[in-house]
């Protein structure tokens, strides 16, 4: 199956099931491997690529076409998409561009529609540049230039101003680095930065995490030294932050509330006895099965449960509950670049609800004295620093609390850890450490 074969069927899986882009592409890589390893990288770009641009690709495409699009099939639409992008956005030549896609929407079984899709790419293919909106709506030129729903990019423009709302919306369209956390329960990072130097991998340091590394374009990371060994697990440096900004004493027994899919739950477990908790049953096998390959099994128990609802008096005492809160997760876009198009503005308002609820419960479970460390990767303040204050408000025994951590600098807002997406390269993260006085 060629690339851009495998292209459309990932696209039109992802629109007709809503699963997870980088979920069906994994799976579609690892079932259909193709024989040369820049086919996997075209794969990738074509079905990321035609994601994040949507929006703008679907503005080109409507100009041209005599039916609305969400009348097409999958494929077809998918096939419109990887062409378009192609054109508008990539070094492959227009004529190669329109008959690859073209043949391969006869090769997933869709000849009749051949002559419809090809009409549209020819035309798309004369136009100088992509078509866009006027600037005289600048909300919505920016909402289809960057492919972003025209409700986020005016709240964003409302919260952040112009110039870093458009900063968020470009770094959104941009492929992120393979950003990985080095387990200090067998490496310290300026070792494992030695070891992968030796094998040819050319990596540096994050600058803000003290434990992450960023690699070059690997490939499958799995085939990358290290990984076998348990020497590192790939996590964004803003996630890594988060258990940084934690700052949990080492004595210190931990629960994890929500822990799927387990990266912030492995990296305490690197220094603590720690217990992750999950609402979906199933993806617990993938948190034991990452501290297994990291050697942290024996620190790590994991158990399905409602973090909303009490938890057994026979998990025993904690000192530290971490909740990584089921959020929009707005501040992940380029990672999860479909995500943009399924959230409506109303989720905001309906997720703060659940964190609240989560929250209440899980303040519960914290010891006077003891911490509870908050986050959402999602840069929306009612899911995040309004989220906390209205909490600190209504319990006085918590207090917001800092970490002192002498020779890191860490993006802090008053005393939140807070990330953007942007030039600086992080995802969108908020997170608060907070101690129970009494």
């Amino acid at each position: 199956m060629n690339a851009r074969t495998l292209a459309i069927n990932i696209l039109a899986r992802v629109r007709a099931t809503d699963a997870y882009l980088n979920v069906v592409l994994d799976t579609a890589l690892s079932e259909h491997p193709p024989k040369d390893p820049r086919d996997a990288s075209l794969v990738t770009e074509l079905a990321y690529g035609a994601t994040r641009r949507q929006m703008a690709l679907d503005y080109a495409i409507t100009r041209f076409a005599d039916r609305k699009l969400d009348a097409l099939e999958d494929k077809v639409l998918a096939a419109l998409r990887v062409g378009a992008y192609q054109l508008f956005h990539t070094r492959v030549p227009a004529r190669a561009a329109v008959a690859e896609t073209v043949q391969a929407l006869k090769d997933v079984g869709l000849a009749r529609a051949a002559g419809f899709t090809n009409a549209i790419l020819r035309k798309l293919s004369e136009l100088p540049s992509a078509p866009l909106p006027s600037q005289k709506d600048m909300v919505e030129y920016l909402s289809v230039r960057e492919s972003h729903p025209r409700w986020l990019v005016e709240r964003w423009i409302r919260q952040f101003g112009r110039e870093r709302a458009e900063a968020m919306l470009v770094a959104n369209n941009l492929p992120p680095a393979v950003v990985v956390r080095a387990n200090t329960s067998k490496v310290t990072r300026d070792a494992l930065l030695a070891q992968l130097k030796e094998v040819g991998v050319e990596a540096r340091p994050t600058e803000s995490s003290p434990v992450g590394i960023i690699l070059p374009p690997v490939g499958r990371v799995e085939d990358l030294y290290g990984y076998a060994e348990g020497l590192w697990q790939v996590q964004d440096e803003a996630a890594q932050l988060v258990g940084v900004y934690g700052h949990i004493p080492e004595s210190a027994r931990v629960l994890d509330a929500c822990a799927a899919p387990g990266g912030k739950a492995c990296h305490q477990a690197e220094t603590h006895d720690v217990v992750a908790v999950d609402l979906h049953a199933n993806k617990l096998r993938k948190i034991e099965g990452e501290a297994q390959r990291l050697g942290l099994s024996g620190r790590l128990k994991a158990f399905a449960h409602d973090a909303s609802e009490p938890f057994p008096e026979a998990w025993g005492e904690f000192h530290a509950v971490v909740v990584d809160a089921p959020c929009t997760g707005l501040g992940t876009l380029r990672r999860h670049p479909e995500l943009r198009y399924r959230r409506k503005e109303d989720d905001v308002s309906r997720l703060a609800t659940l964190q609240r609820r989560i929250l209440e419960n899980c303040q519960e479970a914290v010891p006077p004295g003891g911490l509870l460390v908050y986050a959402v990767c999602t840069p929306e303040p009612q899911e995040g620093q309004d989220q906390v204050e209205m909490f600190l408000r209504s319990h006085p025994e918590w207090t917001a609390e800092p970490p002192v951590l002498p020779g890191l600098k860490l993006p802090l807002a008053q005393a939140y850890l807070r990330t953007l997406p942007g030039p600086e390269g992080y995802d969108g993260f908020f997170a608060a450490r907070l101690r129970k006085m009494y």
